[in-house]
């Protein structure tokens, strides 16, 4: 996994931890739901770019 991609993994899932506190925050329930789908796909981001990593190391 390329440290570029970490970052821009790692800033979109603050990104989403912050959207789901400001919706916790103000009762917003689609802004919740909106950073928890971006917290979800940063992850899924992750485990592909791990998934790719093990394939390379073969």
């Amino acid at each position: 996994m390329g440290l570029d991609d970490k970052i821009d993994n790692a800033a979109e899932k603050m990104g989403g931890k912050a959207k789901e506190a400001t919706g916790a925050a103000t009762n917003d329930e689609s802004l919740r739901t909106e950073g928890q789908m971006d917290q979800a796909k940063a992850d899924l981001k992750q485990a592909g770019e791990k998934v790719k990593d093990a394939f390379k190391k073969d």
